[in-house]
């Protein structure tokens, strides 16, 4: 070891005194930290001083380190940009990482179209549309859509249904949609509806009331008594909603982001207050477990300004962000050109110092002890779970990260397999993995959870899971064992879980309390648990969810064959035409449902061949049977 650290040293002297980004290896060649600096040999240099000028921490972190590479960038805030996607893709061990799988909901108004329309967008572009939030609750996102296209009269439909319209459809009929897509509005009077709409997310109430009310009073004049009604019944809507919102400021007219953060030794919350012109429209809470924000080993100039960097290059940036700290002029002005180069907002930075922002500040903190606490106490139930799982099977670590494999097929059609992953307890989706068996013909799980074994742990990029559940008794794990050992990687540990036959067929006492029996290696009688174990119920909601998305998986491939099929049969349709139909309505059964002049516009179709297309599709579904796995 020693011998190793005086080889990295050499390697650091090695190293340009250049702006840009170094990335820490293990001896598996894994990634475990990314950082960034403004003179690399400088900063990497650090970590190699005597233990006594060092944290605790970085000397843990220096004694996995085998290799370092390293990237040069032109600027230091080159650095910053490269820094925030490498730990996004490699989301290596040590660094401060922002968990995505909840990604939240925005508003988008789709600026680019001719009448522009408003969706829920779960991520922020650079595409010249508007967006709006985060917003706490993908419903409220929905039920303020929806508000808004019935008070502002703003079209729902798709772009693709309005390309089809050849008269208004029940949304205008009922007085809740100008109808553009039969032009009975004009592209400018239809943008001054769309921007009371705009003026009514940006906050700007008072002048969204004030323009109503003048309308309302104008149809009023006129006798027009049943829209005045309706724009008395949108002004109440309004002032509704405004009444349910939490109001900081009745003058404020700028967008606020106001960040705190609470922690121990059990880890550190990071709050995000989101206020939009003086009303909070919602929050974020990022749970780290590997920080103790009260250590004097961690600074938070840096894991705050590294928190802040990656927070800010998927989410938008406000007019103001307030902060706990001062993290100093330089890294502010580093951090706004950041966002610059993001083509974002550049942000003022601001270090809570009068009564409002204080007042922000206490809101946020009170939040984050909320929350922290809740996390905490539901991570000790979690953990005490994990650790009735690692006794129960003999595992050598806590098995934070669990992966499931089911392996699905119909009369030996379409073999597929899936891969579920639990991380504390819960289902990491973003790490689901669906495949499709390439090298077994016919129904052979034996070989199938082999080849699926073999495919999953070449990807060396995600993190080894502590146990591997494999859907099945003896024969399966010992299948799963064999190819563990073939790939050199027999250091993973494995269960194989299987439902009892009959409750008759063990002779334990605690078999009558329980279906599922787990197997384990070298051991001839099966783990049981009590049937009100939580440990149980986790395990089973894993193997179930595994079977789900494995079946889920075989339906659709199954379908899209019998689908395509059906189009292959019609005379005349080329491959270009059917791809082309196949885009515009999204699927087979788009075009089943689609009317005869609707298919006539897809590129490359005649009416004639509509018709074919619309009489062979009808057909072919009265007289397809219903399969079901």
């Amino acid at each position: 070891m020693s011998a190793r650290r005086d080889e990295l040293k050499q390697r650091v002297k090695e190293l340009p005194s250049d702006p840009g980004v170094y990335l820490m290896k293990s001896s598996g060649d894994k990634i475990i930290y990314v950082g960034k600096a403004k003179d690399l040999r400088s900063r990497v240099r650090s970590y190699f001083q005597d233990a006594k000028n060092v944290s605790v921490k970085t000397q843990h972190l220096a004694a996995q380190i085998y290799q370092i590479d390293y990237l040069i960038t032109k600027t230091e805030v080159e650095a910053y940009l490269l820094e925030a996607s490498l730990i996004k893709k490699h989301r290596p061990r040590y660094n401060i990482r922002l968990k995505d799988d909840k990604s939240y909901p925005y508003i988008r108004c789709s600026m680019g179209d001719d009448f522009p329309r408003f969706y829920l967008f779960r991520k922020v572009k650079s595409d010249g549309a508007y967006y709006f939030g985060p917003y706490t609750s993908g419903l409220y996102v929905r039920d303020t859509i929806r508000f808004l296209n019935r008070t502002f009269k703003i079209r729902d439909c798709t772009d693709g249904f309005m390309k089809t319209r050849k008269r208004p459809c029940i949304t205008h009929q009922i007085g809740r949609c100008t109808a553009p897509c039969v032009k009975y509005v004009s592209r400018e009077d239809y943008s001054i509806d769309v921007g009371g709409a705009l003026d009514f997310l940006r906050g700007r109430n008072k002048k969204v009331i004030l323009e109503l009310n003048k309308k309302m009073k104008e149809a009023a004049k006129s006798e027009r008594f049943e829209a005045a009604a309706k724009l008395r019944d949108s002004i109440t809507a309004i002032e509704a909603i405004l009444e349910k919102q939490i109001v900081v400021s009745q003058k404020s007219e700028i967008d606020q982001d106001v960040i705190a953060f609470v922690g121990d030794e059990r880890g550190t919350l990071v709050e995000t207050l989101h206020i939009r012109a003086g009303r909070v429209i919602g929050n974020r809470s990022q749970f780290l477990p590997r920080l103790n924000a009260q250590s004097a080993d961690e600074d938070p100039k840096e894991w705050l300004t590294s928190f802040i960097n990656q927070y800010y290059s998927e989410n938008i940036v406000p007019d103001q962000i307030i902060l706990p700290i001062d993290l100093t002029d330089d890294i502010y002005r580093l951090l706004r050109e950041v966002f610059s180069e993001r083509k974002q907002t550049r942000a003022q930075f601001i270090h809570a110092h009068d009564r409002e922002q204080k007042k922000l500040i206490e809101m946020a903190e009170k939040n984050a002890k909320s929350h922290f606490a809740d996390h905490v106490n539901r991570q000790t139930n979690i953990t005490r779970i994990l650790e009735e799982i690692q006794s129960a099977f003999q595992l050598r670590a806590l098995p934070q990260r669990i992966e499931c494999f089911d392996i699905s097929n119909f009369q030996g059609d379409e073999s597929v397999a899936s891969q579920v992953v639990y991380e504390d307890g819960l289902p990491k989706r973003r790490d689901y993995r669906r495949y499709k068996i390439r090298t077994v013909k016919g129904a052979n799980d034996f070989a199938s959870i082999k080849e699926v074994l073999e495919r999953r742990f070449k990807h060396t990029e995600y993190d080894d899971p502590q146990l591997v559940v494999i859907d099945g008794g003896k024969g399966q794990l010992n299948i799963a064992l064999k190819a563990l050992k073939e790939i050199d990687r027999d250091d993973i540990q494995c269960v194989g879980m299987a439902k009892a036959r009959s409750e008759g067929e063990f002779t334990d006492v605690e078999a009558s309390h329980t279906e599922e029996r787990f197997f384990l290696p070298g051991r001839s009688n099966p783990v049981i648990f009590r049937a009100t174990s939580e440990a149980l119920k986790v395990l089973i909601a894993l193997r179930d969810e595994a079977h789900r998305f494995a079946i889920e998986y075989h339906r659709k491939l199954r379908g899209d064959k019998m689908l395509q099929s059906r189009l292959d049969n019609i005379q005349g349709l080329g491959e270009k035409r059917k791809l082309a139909l196949l885009k515009y309505f999204g699927s087979v059964e788009g075009v089943a449902l689609a009317n005869i002049e609707e298919i006539a516009l897809v590129s490359g179709m005649t009416k004639k061949l509509a018709e074919k297309v619309k009489t062979f599709l009808n057909n072919a579904t009265n007289c397809e049977p219903s399969t079901q796995l």
